[in-house]
């Protein structure tokens, strides 16, 4: 939802924050009105919530970053979910069960779900669905995901040409019943069920996968109806759906806005009835202007900064010179300003909330000490050129603090840093994927699943599809793989807390702070209220 993009938490409240990716993650907005009641002036209980421009076609497994997470999400239904303590929830699945090593796993299905068009929701739709995503010549954003799978190294081999078009590792027991054999034992697989690339798909989606991606048809409780390119995407509610989260309302406009401040204006003013992301400047004012529609909490994900390996920058450079950057940060001034306490200092690459987060994961090298940073910075040869960038996407509310980390970085240290800023996030997840980020992007993730793993294997593992700083190194992905073979998902989260304190040798990216919500809703709207991977559940909303 990073991308990305991503499970869905249920913790009271509404809003959300500054800027994650997808799962992911991504941030907001882009430009448009939408609305009901008396903004929209519609009769029908459909409501509208600020979005932006999907990256790529509505396809589950090509889909990491927060925009298209938000339709994915409602449009498609995942086996699982998770509760406020990350326990997990069956949606669409009836059971899921392992064998003792955690190798095999059973999934059985809810019987009677239909995706959208009527055609029934069974087990060969999951299993031909994910052996399509999983197939090299398909280039799926998120094929990652069926790594785990027996077979997909023959699909989707690291080189040369597939051998085979399906995974050994998926057999169809009966209508409702698939079997799922991995490589090797993992855990928390189950876990990773409640992620989209896992949603099924309906037949009719292999006779032109292009043309679905323009008009999905799910299993979820929305069913697609619109996409206004650059303006907005409407879902309706479907109402045959089986889950126990059918929507409470008649439909969505997600209205893409390309400025914050614009779409916080059209809340005020009831044209638009949910902001998921107040604009920095607006910060020490919505509680005022919103009063009890407005609110204020953490959610599970961070901000960091990513060094791109590729560049000439940071190809060859010593980790020392970026934990003197990251001691060069002073995270605390600038969350109390420019952040206005909207966040939380980070102090290690896991968000509070996940099973496995530590307290202060990252030591010394997040605390900021000008002093040391400059002596670590001498030590591991300086930074190549004496100068930084950071990438970032303009539409998300970013340029104040972007410019506030290199005031840190420039004062501190005398390393130049400037910001670079592209003009939707779009085009930054673009620049990303075509390695054409000059020399650091800045990187927000919202947790897939509620483990310590996510804020790391799917970032920094050698070739994770979020991995987009193309960060590699064989020490940290062995303890990655120690700790996906452990015999549970306590050992699992054991052992990934050694990982992470390994990362702080090699530096992947440097940490900032966790995100926090900071959104309202209109006078139109009740019953509103965001996971804490800072979606909002659109289901529960009534429109008066």
């Amino acid at each position: 939802m990073r991308g990305a993009r991503s499970a869905k938490w249920v913790a009271g409240a509404i809003g959300v924050a500054l800027a994650a990716t997808a799962c992911g993650g991504g941030d907001d907005n882009g430009n448009g009105n939408g609305g009901s009641g008396e903004g929209g002036g519609s009769a029908s209980a459909v409501f509208s919530v600020d979005g932006g421009e999907p990256q790529n076609p509505l396809i589950p497994t090509d889909t990491n970053e927060q925009y298209g997470a938000l339709v994915i999400d409602n449009v498609f239904a995942n086996l699982v979910d998770f509760d406020d303590e990350g326990g997990l929830v069956y949606t669409a699945a009836e059971s899921i069960e392992a064998n003792e090593d955690a190798t095999e796993w059973t999934i059985t299905l809810r019987d009677g779900w239909t995706f959208h068009d009527g055609e029934a929701v069974t087990a060969e739709s999951y299993v031909n669905a994910w052996n399509w995503a999983a197939q090299l010549a398909n280039n799926q954003k998120n094929s990652y995901w069926f790594a785990d799978i027996e077979g997909y190294d023959e699909v989707h081999p690291e080189e040369g040409d597939a051998t085979a078009e399906e995974m050994s590792g998926l057999e169809v027991i009966d209508e409702l019943t698939f079997k799922v054999t991995l490589s090797s034992p993992v855990s928390y697989f189950n876990y990773k069920l409640g992620y989209n690339p896992f949603t099924p798909l309906p037949s009719s989606f292999y006779d032109d996968p292009e043309a679905f991606g323009q008009e999905p048809i799910g299993n979820g409780p929305y069913e697609f109806t619109s996409w206004e390119r650059d303006s907005k995407i409407t879902l309706t509610a479907y109402e045959d759906y089986q889950g126990d989260n059918k929507a409470q309302n008649d439909g969505v406009e997600i209205v893409n806005y390309n400025n914050l401040n614009a779409a916080y204006n059209d809340l005020l003013s009831g044209s638009l009835d949910i902001l998921r992301q107040v604009d920095t400047q607006n910060l020490p004012v919505f509680q005022d202007d919103l009063g009890d529609r407005a609110i204020s909490q953490p959610y599970m994900a961070n901000q960091t900064l990513v060094p791109v390996f590729y560049s000439e920058t940071w190809e060859d450079t010593d980790p020392r010179v970026l934990q003197g950057l990251s001691m060069a940060i002073d995270r605390e001034t600038i969350v109390s300003t420019v952040m206005n306490n909207s966040v939380t200092v980070a102090t290690g690459f896991v968000a509070p909330g996940a099973m496995g987060f530590q307290e202060n994961a990252g030591g010394e090298i997040m605390e900021f000490n000008p002093e040391r940073a400059n002596e670590l910075i001498e030590e591991g040869g300086g930074v190549p050129g004496n100068e930084i960038t950071i990438q970032y996407n303009a539409d998300g509310g970013h340029e104040a603090w972007v410019t506030a980390v290199c005031n840190s970085i420039r004062q501190n240290t005398g390393v130049e840093c400037t910001g670079d800023a592209k003009p939707d996030f779009q085009t930054d997840l673009n620049a990303r994927d075509a390695k054409e980020v000059e020399s650091m992007y800045r990187g927000g993730w919202i947790a897939d699943y509620p483990l310590n793993v996510s804020f790391m294997k799917e970032l920094y593992g050698t070739g994770s599809s979020a991995n987009t700083g193309f960060f590699s190194n064989d020490e940290v992905d062995a303890l990655f793989a120690e700790g996906d073979s452990a015999s549970s998902v306590e050992e699992t989260v054991a052992a990934y807390q050694e990982a992470e304190k390994e990362l702080f040798e090699h530096m992947p990216a440097i940490p900032l702070w966790h995100q926090g919500v900071n959104g309202g809703f209109s006078e139109n709207v009740e019953n509103v209220r965001f996971t804490v991977t800072g979606q909002p559940v659109l289901t529960e909303v009534t429109v008066k």
